[in-house]
């Protein structure tokens, strides 16, 4: 097939939605580490019967099954929410139908949460709000048995094939003890561009507000491991897939340009998910064959993929500015928060998109951490970690932090929906200058134990 039929049908898929008309919907995830406080590991039949009483309640239907009959996600078709399980049954996922108010979404999670929580207490378990399960090294961290995450699994395990390509961390496992929280809002196509390279300008200083992964045993320093884990992983061996964007766009045939330079890993073929070296998506649909791996009864086989336009459903990049075929932007860069700040991520997002050219305005005039010749990708490397740079006044900074806050606050009144109530507990960490992350290192490091932050941050 030639390369203008292959843009095309990139081009229906990614850009065409945006160019239909918009409503200011948002769409949710939250997932969370199941943490088993008896330091032992999380039992997955305690696990599935939460499942199991769950949809009961709640009057979900059982969407998804794996390979042994266990229920790995449900759907209430009312409103479109979701509970399931991402990588693993060590960690759950609350996925919201879409909405146009933040207050509906949170009263749905509060009421999902307390059924979670109530049924998890009499065994010692809880959900908390980490973005790395702090007692991972307790669990059976391994997939949920169906092809999808066997394969990823397997993808992720094979990194020891490309070790010239990179350098590589020794995580490959780390799917199924993150979490993260990710927030889609719908974008227009006259928009695109700038939503991507302002949101893309402003992640370094998110990373000050919602760094929450920490795994001090490997980098006591390091607020934010979610960045390193994609970064330096299989996903990682086209730059392009993951983190932030190294260029800026002028039109939405950039974007498009971007994507066709993005690399597929994998395909489906009947019953068999297939994995393969990441190759760019153009170059995978002109070949005549690509030679793969699937799972068959224990073992991995060779096999020849034919490649098909329809293997585009199989293209996915992990962008913290991720242009999806619904039309959306997600913004997939920040660890699960605290349980009682779960909404101020959304309710910070959708703020700014309706101050959007006031934001990039303040970004394009600042020299508290621009103009210093440090790309935006060089800047979120430095803020993940503690402490800051010696070139940033923190106080220009956190005053900075406090600006942009502010206008999502402005732009949430524009919504005229009350949800700026959400963003309070940005303004807490602005003025104690602490992510959640920095929070539990200094308690953790001054004595306090971690199961008391674990359940401090399980607090509604």
């Amino acid at each position: 097939m030639t390369k203008e039929f292959i843009l095309q049908k990139l081009y229906e898929k990614y850009i065409l939605p945006t160019e239909k008309r918009r409503d200011s919907f948002i769409g949710v995830e939250i997932e969370m580490p199941i943490v088993n406080l008896n330091r032992q590991s999380v039992d997955f039949a305690v696990v599935h019967e939460l499942t199991r009483q769950f949809c009961a309640h709640f009057g979900f239907t059982v969407s998804g099954v794996d390979d042994k009959g266990d229920t790995y996600a449900a759907q209430n078709s009312e409103n479109g929410d979701i509970l399931s399980y991402d990588c693993s049954y060590n960690n759950l996922e609350l996925s919201f139908g879409r909405e146009r108010d933040i207050n509906r979404i949170h009263r749905r999670f509060v009421e999902y949460y307390t059924f979670i929580e109530a049924y998890f207490r009499p065994f010692h378990y809880t959900l908390t709000g980490m973005g790395v399960n702090p007692y991972r090294r307790y669990n059976r961290n391994f997939p949920i048995p169906n092809g999808r995450y066997r394969m990823l699994f397997h993808h992720l395990h094979s990194y020891r094939k490309y070790e010239g390509l990179m350098d590589f961390h020794s995580f490959p496992e780390f799917g199924t003890f993150s979490s993260a929280s990710q927030v889609q809002l719908d974008v227009s196509a006259d928009k695109l561009p700038q939503t991507l390279n302002v949101m893309n300008r402003l992640e370094p200083l998110k990373a000050l507000l919602f760094s929450n992964s920490l795994m001090p045993d490997f980098d006591r320093d390091l607020l934010c491991c979610r960045d390193m884990f994609w970064e330096k992983s299989t996903h990682g061996i086209n730059k392009k897939n993951i983190g932030m964007f190294d260029t800026e766009f002028r039109t939405t045939d950039d974007v498009l340009q971007y994507i066709a330079d993005t690399s597929i890993y994998c395909a489906e073929r009947g019953d068999k998910y297939i994995n393969f070296k990441p190759t760019n998506i153009v170059e995978y649909l002109q070949s005549d064959a690509i030679q793969g791996e699937y799972y068959d009864n224990g073992v991995y086989k060779e096999i020849t993929v034919v490649p098909q336009i329809g293997d585009l459903a199989y293209l996915r990049t992990f962008k913290f500015e991720d242009l999806t075929f619904r039309g959306t932007v997600e913004y997939r860069s920040a660890c699960t928060q605290p349980i009682s700040s779960a909404m101020a991520l959304p309710a910070f997002h959708a703020g700014l998109l309706e101050e959007l050219d006031a934001l990039d305005e303040l970004l394009g005039n600042d020299s508290v951490i621009y103009h210093r010749d440090l790309t935006p990708a060089q800047l979120r490397e430095l803020l993940v970690r503690r402490p800051l740079p010696d070139f940033i006044d923190a106080d220009r900074l956190y005053g900075l932090l406090r600006q942009i806050v502010d206008l999502s606050a402005d732009g949430l009144r524009k919504r005229g929906l009350h949800e700026e109530i959400f963003l309070t507990p940005l303004y807490d960490r602005i003025q104690n200058r602490e992510c959640p992350a920095a929070y539990m290192l200094r308690k953790t490091e001054g004595g306090t134990p971690i199961e008391t932050i674990i359940r401090e941050y399980s607090l509604l």
